[in-house]
């Protein structure tokens, strides 16, 4: 008899507002879509579970966790979604934990992150302007990715490239540990001289980075940073798992889901 799991993995959040939003919301809509699939979550980001536990006494799975719970409890094909965003650190270690079990279920298969062929980035591009300001004479809009030492950090100019290409040329896009980082856009900005610029973080979630590292009033946040330069600065705190395009774009790529023994 066959028995069917849904897995969506995400870095994860230990703030439960835009959990809410983006990761559980991104969930549903998958689970919504397959509903023959017995629904479960993992997390990658150790610290986060473990944060979680502590504060919250909320117990959340690592990938290798829930697919021996899933192997134990005679589930035959497991499919799984990544919410990460690029193909970095995270991904690689999620796909090494998933082909330890490749020989344990009739089929196990997994999706891939938001930005991985051209078409995601034009695809998304698309959905996230129109959730945007329309930007007006003076203003320009500053994407904060998370950014990787992993060489997929590539994908950060690749997008700042895309946004270019498809006509948006008051958008920009740094990142936290990456690059391009702020302190290359500065000058750009500068150049350019727009009065206001909008910051909104590109990331699944609006959590630690958007509120501290972006939005926030400390002296070396991106919002005060560029107040410092005389900006007028305006913080949209949304995470892109909150946009039903994003969601949508996860759904075509778990319906694309290869079986982890190919990839």
């Amino acid at each position: 008899m066959e028995k069917k799991a849904l897995l969506v993995i995400s870095f994860g959040t230990s703030y439960p507002e835009t959990r809410k939003k983006t990761i559980a919301a991104t969930e549903k809509h998958l689970q919504k879509a397959f509903p023959d699939h017995d629904f479960y979550r993992a997390f990658t980001s150790r610290m986060i579970i473990n944060k979680l536990k502590k504060r919250d006494g909320e117990a959340v799975d690592v990938p290798q966790e829930v697919l021996k719970k899933l192997k134990a409890a005679g589930y035959t094909h497991v499919q799984c979604q990544t919410t990460h965003i690029i193909n970095g650190h995270e991904y690689d270690i999620t796909l090494k934990e998933l082909k330890a079990f490749e020989k344990d279920f009739k089929s196990l298969t997994l999706g891939r992150p938001l930005l991985t062929t051209v078409e995601d980035y034009e695809e998304t591009v698309d959905i996230v302007m129109k959730q945007m300001p329309k930007l007006k004479k003076g203003e320009a809009l500053v994407y904060m990715g998370h950014g990787s030492d992993h060489h997929a950090n590539s994908t950060y100019p690749c997008l700042d490239y895309m946004f270019k290409m498809k006509g948006y040329e008051d958008v920009y896009v740094g990142t936290v540990e990456g690059f391009p980082e702020l302190e290359n856009i500065v000058p750009l900005l500068q150049e350019k001289k727009y009065k206001k610029i909008y910051l909104a973080p590109f990331m699944l979630v609006a959590g630690d980075h958007a509120i501290n590292d972006m939005a926030s009033d400390e002296e070396d946040s991106w919002k005060a940073v560029l107040e410092e330069e005389r900006f007028k600065v305006e913080c949209i705190l949304e995470g892109l798992g909150e946009y039903t395009g994003i969601q949508n774009m996860f759904l075509d790529h778990l319906k694309k889901a290869q079986p982890v023994t190919e990839m």
